[in-house]
C-alpha cells in the first residue's frame, strides 16, 4: 500500500477537517520527514462542511500524494474510497487515510494500530486483558476490531444512546463471528465487572467533561486511556483518576502512532515515533 508520485519535488500530503487550526500533523510529519529523509510538504486544509468530497478531488487532482482526514469527515472519506478499502477500513466504516493509485482512491484506517502500538507503549498490551470502550462513533469503530485481533479476553462496547452501540457489536459479530463470546453492549450505566483498559473514544473531552459512565470499577493496575489529548490532564483521565484507576493516559502516543502507520503507507517507510512524540508533547505543553 505505498502512494508514488514520479517527481523529484517534495510530495504533497494534508490533513483534512473542520475545525482543523489545532492539527497536530503537520508538526509530526515534518519530523518524520526530517529523521527519514524523505522531502516533503504537509499542510492543514479546512474543507466546507458541504464541499468535503471537492476538497478531496482537488488536491488529488493538483498532484497530492496523500491526505490524512480528521473530524467530521472519515465516514464520507470511507464513502468516496468505497472501491478501494483496506479490510481495517471496511470493517471500521470511517478512514483517517487516503492515498491515489492507478486513478484510483484508496483508504485505510490506522487509528487501530496507533491506540495498539501506545497501549503497548505503555505496557498495557490488551491481550487477554477485559476493554471497556466508551462510545460508538467513528473513532470507536476504528479500533474496536484492532482490540479484538489483539487478543482482548472481552470487549464491552458502551454509549449514551445504547442502540449504537449494539449495532457497532452486531457488525463485528457479523463479520468476524469467532470473535462474538468476546463482544458484549449497552448504555453507560450498563456494566458489571472490573477493568484492564478502559478507553474513552467519544469527544467528551472537547468540551473538558467526561462521559456520564456509572458503575465503573478497575482492576489493579489499570489503565484509563482518553483517545483526545491536551497540555494538561483532560476531564476523562481526572474523572478515572477518581473512580479509582491506577494509571491515566491521553491520545498523544495514538495520535504519533496513527500518523506513523499513515506515513508508512505513503513513503514505505517506519519511523521511529519515540523522538517525535518526545518533542510532541514538549510542543503541546508550551503551546
Amino acid at each position: 500500500m505505498n502512494a508514488t508520485q514520479p517527481s523529484s519535488s517534495p510530495k504533497k500530503f494534508a490533513v483534512v477537517g473542520n475545525p482543523i487550526a489545532h492539527s497536530k500533523s503537520p508538526f509530526i510529519h515534518a519530523a518524520f520527514s526530517a529523521q527519514t529523509g524523505i522531502a516533503l510538504t504537509y499542510e492543514r486544509i479546512c474543507a466546507p462542511i458541504d464541499d468535503f468530497e471537492a476538497t478531496v478531488e482537488a488536491f488529488f487532482a493538483a498532484g497530492g500524494s496523500g491526505l490524512n482526514i480528521t473530524v467530521p469527515f472519515k465516514e464520507r472519506a470511507w464513502a468516496m474510497a468505497a472501491s478501494g478499502l483496506s479490510e481495517r477500513a471496511r470493517l471500521a466504516g470511517a478512514v483517517n487515510t487516503l492515498w491515489q493509485e492507478n486513478g484510483q482512491l484508496n483508504a485505510c484506517n490506522t487509528d487501530g494500530v496507533g491506540l495498539l502500538t501506545d497501549l503497548r507503549r505503555l505496557g498495557a498490551d490488551p491481550e487477554g486483558k477485559r476493554v471497556l470502550l466508551v462510545g460508538a462513533g467513528g473513532a470507536a469503530k476504528g479500533v474496536s476490531f484492532p482490540l479484538l485481533q489483539a487478543g482482548c479476553s472481552h470487549l464491552h462496547i458502551i454509549n449514551r444512546t445504547a442502540g449504537r452501540a449494539r449495532e457497532l457489536r452486531d457488525a463485528l459479530g457479523q463479520h468476524y463471528p469467532d470473535t462474538a463470546n468476546r463482544l458484549e453492549a449497552g448504555s453507560l450505566d450498563d456494566l458489571e465487572g472490573s477493568w484492564d483498559i478502559v478507553i474513552n473514544a467519544t469527544s467528551s473531552s472537547i468540551s473538558n467533561s467526561a462521559p456520564a459512565v456509572r458503575g465503573l470499577t478497575f482492576a489493579p493496575d489499570a489503565l484509563a486511556y482518553d483517545m483526545f489529548y491536551a497540555a494538561h490532564p483532560t476531564a476523562f483521565m481526572r474523572f478515572a483518576s477518581a473512580a479509582g484507576a491506577a494509571r491515566v493516559a491521553d491520545g498523544l502516543g495514538m495520535l504519533a502512532g496513527q500518523a506513523a502507520a499513515s506515513f508508512q503507507i505513503w513513503n514505505g517507510v517506519m519511523p521511529d515515533i519515540e523522538p517525535v512524540l518526545a518533542a510532541l508533547r514538549q510542543s503541546i505543553t508550551h503551546d
